[in-house]
Order: C-alpha cells, then structure tokens, then sequence
C-alpha cells in the first residue's frame, strides 16, 4: 500500500486480562514497558475507554459495534460465548471494502462451524479455542509452549511460545499483503493466568523482590511489550507506519487474582477487578496511532466502549456501518482527528452488564455510565449505587442517597436499555439468549468437536465445566446419514455405562474401568435442530460429562 492510498492499514491488538495500571506510562512503578510507552506517546489516548467487564462481551462489542447481548456472545463459556453468524462483523465490513483480513491468537467468539473467525471474514486466522491456552475447548496439546492452534479450521503444531507464535504469524500477514489494505487483528492470551513465560522474562522481576506470580505475570507483559516493538518496527521497515491505523487495548481489567500473596497487582488506584463493573474492571488501555491523521500526544476522556471501534474504522476505510440493524457505538473520528474538542462532544450513557447463566437477570451486575456519573447495581445488592467521578475517580464514596432523581434517572435509562438489547435475537430474554446452534454434518467442518466451552449445563447443575458437570449441546444437523460418535471420557475407575442421545437417536453402551473413550460407528442422525447429550454412568450413581464429542458423516 503506498502512503498516498486513502485507506489506511489497520492493526488492532488487543491483551486478555491486561489492567489500565500494567503499563509503566500508566505509572506502574515495577513493570517496564518500553515500546508501549513510545506508542503511548505516538497516540492519541481514550482514558475513558470502558471495556469488557469480561473477554467474550469485549470482543462480540468491538466486532460487531453492538451490545453483547444483542449478538449471541455475553458470557464467556457453556454455549454463551458464540456469535451469531447473522451479525456483521468489522472483518466483513472491511474485506466488503477490499481488505485482506487477519486474525491471530485469541478469537472466543466460537469454536465450531458457523461461528469460527474464518466463517465470519476473516481471510486468514491462526488461533487456539475457547477462552484460554489452558482450558477445556482446546484439544491436544495446550501449553503457552509449542501449543496445539487451528489455522483456517485445520489443527497445528506450532513452536515457540505463544505469544510470539501469534506475533510472527501477524509479521508474515503484513509482509504478505503489502500491496493491499490489509486489516490484521493480534489478540493475545498474555497476560491471562496461568503465569507461563519464558524465564528470561520472569528473572529481572525476581531480582526487584517481587513474588514469584507477579514476577511471571510481569514478565509475561514485558514479552508482550517486545512483540509490540515487533510489530511496529515492521511497519517501519516497510514504509506503512504512516498509513496504517495501530489500536492498542485490552479487553477488561485484572482477574481476582491480582492479589498475589500479599502483593497487590499495582491498577492506578482504580477500584474493583474484572468481572465488576467498578472502574479497575472495565478501564483499559486504549491507544489509537495514525500519524497523518491522528494527532499525536493526547488524551481524550470522553467516554467510549469496543461497540465504538467499528463505526469508527469503517468509514476511515470506506466501509459501509450496517444499516440493517441497530449499531449501538459512535464514530469516534472527530475526537480523534481533534476536529472537535473533548468539552464539545456530547454527552453520552453506555448500559453495561454481565451475568453468569444462561439467562440475563435484571438489576445483576448492570451499570450505566454517564460522561460524569455512573450507577452501578452489583450482583446481588439491594439497590443501586452512584458515583461522581469526576471528584470521586475511586469510587468511594456512594451517592445513591444524595441523589435520588439522578438514580431514577439512570435506572430508568438502564430498563430501556435491557428491555431493547434482551429482545433482538427473540422477543423474550430468554429467547435472545439461546445457543447458537453448532452446524454437524457440513463438509466444512467434519468431524465436529463438541467441547464443554459450547455446552449448555443441564438443569439443575452448578456453574462449572468439570467433570461432574453434566451439558448438552444445540445442534442443527444438515444432513441425514450415518455418523461415527466418538466420546473422550473422564477416568472412571469402575465399570460403567455410556448412554448418549442426539434427538430420536439414543444408544447405551457398557464401558469398562479406566476407558479413555467410546464410540457408536453407526448412529442415525435426521435432520434438524436437536439436544446431543452424553453422560458416563458410574456403579455409585456417579454421573460424568465426555470431555469431548467427535461427531463424523460417513455418508447416506
């Protein structure tokens, strides 16, 4: 792409877990972060950029410019964290516009056809499933070392560590696409738990005294500023960092184990973590470098979300926003550019919520977030609180009772919000949340591998994805014919048996102590939308979920 092309590059990195505080131009005292710091300084800065509070809403938002909940994709496991195939996503957007599109690392929107980041536009994606190297989505090897990734729906070995897997993959896309605009988006599962780095990353934390977790977690964010100094020296080399859109960000704040025995991750002095929608939980880093548009430098504390990011790039790349549907983000073009100061922007209130279950409840864990105020109902409280925080930025001090009309105010804006977002994918909440249905038997994706990341858990189960954590899958079948069933299963050490069930078709087979798997070679599967479910029946009344479901046409 040559610099006088009207249409930028752009490259959009995004961290998993990264807090606003990590960064050492964020006034983290420990960590040293020094390309990120020289990008900070490069950018112009949304400060008010409110994310998340969690990866899959994040991510669903920044794709699709809407609220998560209208997508498909709000929670971050169990047949909650699939998008839709009828939304548009930014990749479609931008490839519709000409754009070589990119994905590299961590997608979590879903894993099985017809919701995988090669399903939904993207050209090229290498990248490993569910919401983490190390959980149960992933089959085969699932270390941060020399993963197991999927590249364009088939599996690979890779070699390295993860990150920089990522990061060389994104490094090939660029030098591959020079003569086009290209959109690549690089997202990491760094930092996110468990602490797995290399340990020449981990020693000069030692060193400093910190403990052994927050050395490794620092150290993983040191890795992670390298890649960056990567990427932007690439841009560099090639002559494309003046055309070429860099977003740097991250998808909420710190997990709950930012308290790391007695060491407290350092967050700017923001309260509460990820997960909660106080501002340590859902205020991220957001950095947006275009040197011939963009001026550098600058910090710009008007509020603003991932449903912003993609009626922002779209018209910058002459994309057509989606006119079939509610876009609920704003272009965030004229605060960029500067053509119009922070004070002039309209103010503006953003509905955030997150639950855990398979059904959004009202009043649980939801927020409004005003340009100067926020009312927050946190999971299971009584009544809302309201902060000021303009005078108030840690949020301590409750104003809920100081301000009674402004809470009404607020709480009213919230219920049109959850009234609006809960009612577009059916015309009830618990309609608009069901599972998108995971396509079995299309040549595009056979075998299927149903893993507990897309399981529903069924009634009266606990949250969890565990063994003893029984779930069934929303299937839609393509084609009649015969399929193999395979089942990986947890170690029984006792006899017992395996019954599984996928719409009229029903079998039972004895499995003997220890089995790692069983299989039905001959199981008649119609057409349609049905429940596949599995359970291993123990002597005790034991009963145990397969750990994995390998379903495959072999023919008519």
């Amino acid at each position: 792409m040559t610099p006088s092309s009207p249409r930028p590059n752009v490259l959009v990195v995004i961290a998993d877990d990264l807090a606003f505080g990590d960064l050492a131009c964020h006034g983290n005292p420990h960590t040293a972060t020094p390309h990120l710091d020289t990008l900070h300084a490069q950018s112009a800065r949304l400060t008010r950029y409110c994310s998340g509070p969690l990866c899959t809403p994040a991510r669903a938002a920044l794709m699709t410019g809407r609220h998560p909940y209208r997508t498909g994709a709000f929670d971050t496991y169990l047949g909650r964290s699939t998008l839709d195939p009828n939304e548009r996503t930014l990749p479609q957007v931008l490839g519709a516009a000409g754009y070589a599109t990119g994905l590299f690392g961590k997608w979590h929107l879903g894993d099985t056809l017809p919701s995988r980041p090669h399903d939904l536009g993207f050209d090229q994606a290498l990248y490993h499933t569910g919401g983490g190297l190390r959980q149960p989505a992933n089959v085969g090897r699932d270390s941060y070392f020399d993963p197991d990734l999927i590249r364009n729906g088939s599996r690979e070995t890779s070699r390295g560590y993860c990150t920089d897997v990522f990061t060389d993959a994104a490094l090939d896309f660029i030098d591959q696409k020079q003569t086009e605009p290209w959109f690549c988006y690089l997202a990491t599962n760094a930092p996110h738990s468990p602490f797995e780095v290399p340990e020449q990353w981990v020693q000069p934390y030692r060193d400093a005294g910190l403990t052994e977790k927050l050395a490794r977690l620092y150290g993983m964010i040191a890795n992670l500023d390298a890649n960056i100094g990567r990427l932007l020296e690439r841009l560099d080399t090639l002559g494309l960092a003046d055309d070429t859109i860099v977003i740097f960000t991250s998808d909420h704040g710190p997990c709950p184990s930012a308290v790391i025995h007695g060491q407290i991750r350092h967050n700017a002095d923001l309260r509460g973590m990820k997960g909660t929608m106080y501002e340590g939980g859902i205020r991220v880093p957001n950095f947006w470098r275009w040197p011939s548009r963009f001026p550098a430098g600058r910090d710009i504390d008007r509020l603003a979300n991932p449903i912003d990011v993609l009626p922002t790039l779209a018209p910058l790349c002459q994309g057509a926003v989606p006119d079939d549907r509610a876009i609920d983000g704003q272009d965030l073009t004229p605060l960029l550019t500067g053509e119009t100061d922070n004070r002039a922007w309209p103010d503006r209130a953003i509905a955030m919520q997150w639950h855990r279950g398979d059904v959004p409840q009202r009043y649980h864990n939801a927020a409004v977030l005003g340009q100067r105020f926020k009312w927050y109902w946190p999971a299971d409280a009584e009544r809302a609180e309201l902060y000021d925080l303009h005078t108030d930025p840690r949020e301590q001090h409750d104003l809920a009772d100081a301000k009674p009309e402004l809470v009404s105010e607020m709480q009213a804006q919230y219920e049109q919000w959850f009234d609006d977002v809960c009612t577009t994918r059916g015309n009830t909440p618990e309609e608009n949340a069901a599972p998108v249905p995971i396509l079995i038997g299309d040549d595009r994706d056979n075998p299927t591998v149903l893993t507990r990341q897309d399981g529903r858990l069924l009634e009266g189960m606990p949250e969890g994805w565990d063994d003893e954590h029984l779930c069934g899958w929303s299937v839609d079948v393509t084609r009649p014919g015969r399929y193999r069933i395979t089942l990986d299963l947890p170690e029984l050490d006792a006899s017992g048996t395996v019954a599984a069930q996928c719409g009229p078709w029903s079998a039972q087979v004895p499995v003997e102590p220890r089995c790692p798997s069983v299989g039905f070679d001959d199981a008649a599967l119609p057409t349609g939308h049905h429940r596949f479910e599995a359970v291993l029946q123990g002597p005790q009344g034991q009963r145990l979920a397969a750990r994995y479901v390998h379903i495959q046409r072999l023919g008519d």
